[in-house]
């Protein structure tokens, strides 16, 4: 793809990410635009580093599901290196899982047992101890170029950007809804046993804080009428 051809691409790829619903969405939009636009790359995937275990966040094929398994099960590969920031990078490559970084030798053998001859990792978010990359697999040697690492950063920044806008939405939502329903659960408790608004509200952060368990979820429990600490 001529890099005229690419940048059109990648300005509708940013319409089509602000448009998606969800985070989920949006994740799965990144993936299916690297195989789309990014050539070489015949399956991609999202994975996350949270507090030092592996999260496939989202994949093309279960294979990508399976190399994640086994970056995390190893503890080595390109997302790790790229969460642990090594020399700043943002961009790593195995162009031959045949030969590839003396750090990575256990990885390589493993992704070649599953058809991969040659990955790209891409820095995405880094957000306190979370870290996500967008992965890129080829099945032959050398699929990627070092052209990649330009074409890679364009697409993992666009990606970057949705990213953060969808997930900042997504936790205004989620806290709008945890909102309403604490709300609820406070006006239960006043009808039913006759509390003040500060007090039920009261009652419900003594349970949460005494059973370990959320507000919100406390919260759910009074609406749904269960049994249990509420």
């Amino acid at each position: 793809m001529e890099w005229r051809e690419y940048a059109e691409a990648m300005a509708r790829l940013a319409r089509d990410l602000l448009e998606q619903d969800s985070v989920q969405a949006t994740l799965d939009t990144i993936s299916a635009a690297a195989v789309e636009l990014v050539e070489g790359c015949e399956f991609a995937g999202i994975l996350a580093v949270r507090k030092g275990k592996a999260v496939t966040l989202s994949a093309t094929h279960d294979m990508v599901r399976e190399c994640d398994r086994l970056q995390g099960e190893l503890r080595e590969g390109p997302c790790f290196d790229l969460a642990r920031r090594k020399n700043g990078d943002r961009v790593y490559r195995i162009p031959d899982m045949a030969a590839p970084e003396p750090d990575w030798e256990r990885f390589a053998a493993a992704a070649r047992g599953l058809g991969v001859s040659s990955m790209t990792g891409v820095l995405l978010y880094t957000d306190q101890e979370d870290f996500g990359a967008l992965n890129l697999y080829g099945s032959r040697p050398g699929a990627f170029g070092e052209e990649i690492e330009t074409a890679g950063w364009l697409l993992a920044s666009h990606a970057a950007v949705a990213l953060a806008s969808a997930r900042t939405i997504d936790q205004l939502e989620h806290g709008l809804e945890s909102r309403h329903a604490i709300g609820e659960a406070m006006g239960i408790l006043r009808e039913r046993h006759k509390l003040s608004e500060e007090d039920a509200f009261n009652v419900m952060r003594r349970i949460s804080q005494e059973h370990n368990v959320k507000l919100r979820d406390i919260a759910q429990r009074v609406r749904d009428g269960r049994s249990g600490p509420a």
